[in-house]
C-alpha cells in the first residue's frame, strides 16, 4: 500500500455528492481548483477518468461510477468512526451536518441558537432543500421532515407538535378578490403554486371536505419551488399562500396577512429528526437528540417508523 492511496477520495466523493467542483470546495472549506487538482491527481493514479467535465455540468464515467459505488459507503464509514472519537472529549466537538426544508428554520431557529450557545464547539452545517435527500448517500448526520415523508428504515424523534395548514393572503388581494366561502371558491383566485424540486409536479393543495381530506389543484401566475417564500409573497399581494400557520401567526396577529377556509385547513404530523440506525451514535448528534427532548419537554426516545 502506498502512502498517497487514499488521497484525492474525499474530493471525488464530495464532487459526486455536489454535482459541482465550486459546491465541493465550498463544502471542504477549500478552493475550486484544489479540489480540481485533487481528483485530477486521484484519475492519474488509478490510470481511469472518473469525471465528464463540462463548463456546466459534472457527471461520472462508467469506471467513475463503479469506483464511487465502492467507495462512497467505505468513506462514510471512515467518517462515522472519527466521529465516534468525539465521545472521548470533554466537551463534544465537530460539524453536525443536517438537511431540512426551507421552510422549516424559522419553527425551529430559536431551540437551535439556544443549542448553539450551549455547544458552542458543535457547528452546525445546514442544508436548506424542499427535496427529500438520502441522509446517508449524501453524508449527511441526520434530517429533518414531516413524520409522513422519513423512510420506514430510519430512526425518528419528534422535533415539534403537529402543524395546523394555513391560507393566507394580504388586505390588499382581498380589497379586490373576495375571500373564499368554499373550496370550490379557490378557482376564482391567484393561488400561488409550488413546484417540487424533485419530480417538477406541481403541489395539489391537501385540504379537508366534510372531514375528508382531498386533493384540489389550484391555479395561478406565480410558480415557485422554495416553500418558505410563500409567507412573503401573500403579504405582498401575490395572491393566496398555502402554508404553516407558525409561519405566519405575527403577520395575521398584526393584519398583515387574513387566514381563510380555516375549516378546511388540516393538521399535519409535525417535523422529526431522522437518521440511520447505528448502534453508536456520533456524540454530536446524541448531543442535539437530548437536548431536543429537554426543550421540548418529552421524555420519549427515538423509535424505528413503521
Amino acid at each position: 500500500m502506498r502512502l498517497d492511496q487514499l488521497d484525492g477520495i474525499v474530493a471525488f466523493v464530495t464532487v459526486v455528492q455536489k454535482r459541482s467542483f465550486t459546491a465541493a470546495a465550498a463544502q471542504l472549506e477549500v478552493t475550486p481548483p484544489a479540489v480540481s487538482l485533487a481528483v485530477k491527481s486521484l484519475e492519474t493514479r488509478l490510470g481511469v477518468r472518473l469525471l465528464h467535465r463540462t463548463t456546466r455540468s459534472v457527471g461520472l464515467t462508467e469506471a467513475g461510477e463503479r469506483y464511487y459505488a465502492q467507495v462512497a459507503p467505505a468513506m462514510a464509514d471512515v467518517l462515522a468512526a472519527g466521529a465516534m472519537l468525539d465521545e472521548f472529549r470533554d466537551q463534544p466537538a465537530g460539524t453536525l451536518r443536517l438537511t431540512l426544508p426551507r421552510s422549516t428554520l424559522p419553527l425551529l431557529g430559536e431551540g437551535l441558537r439556544v443549542f448553539m450557545a450551549r455547544y458552542p464547539q458543535i457547528r452546525l452545517d445546514l442544508s436548506q432543500e424542499d427535496r427529500f435527500v438520502d441522509i446517508v448517500a449524501q453524508g449527511f448526520d441526520a434530517g429533518i421532515r414531516l413524520g409522513e415523508s422519513v423512510e420506514g428504515d430510519m430512526v425518528a424523534m419528534p422535533l415539534m407538535a403537529t402543524q395546523q395548514v394555513a391560507i393566507v393572503g394580504s388586505p390588499g388581494y382581498f380589497a379586490q378578490h373576495p375571500p373564499p366561502q368554499r373550496i370550490e371558491d379557490l378557482r376564482q383566485h391567484r393561488c400561488i403554486r409550488y413546484r417540487f424540486q424533485s419530480t417538477g409536479a406541481i403541489y395539489r393543495w391537501e385540504l379537508l371536505r366534510d372531514g375528508r381530506e382531498v386533493e384540489v389543484e389550484i391555479d395561478g401566475p406565480l410558480t415557485v419551488s422554495d416553500s418558505a417564500s410563500m409567507p412573503w409573497l401573500a403579504e405582498h399581494g401575490f395572491g393566496l399562500a398555502y402554508t404553516f400557520s407558525g409561519l405566519v401567526e405575527a403577520a395575521v396577529a398584526q393584519g398583515r396577512l387574513i387566514p381563510v377556509l380555516q375549516a378546511a385547513c388540516p393538521i399535519w404530523p409535525g417535523f422529526y429528526l431522522y437518521y440511520p440506525s447505528r448502534r453508536q451514535l456520533p456524540a454530536k448528534l446524541r448531543c442535539l437528540i437530548d437536548f431536543w427532548r429537554e426543550w421540548q419537554g418529552t421524555p420519549r426516545r427515538p423509535t424505528e417508523q413503521a
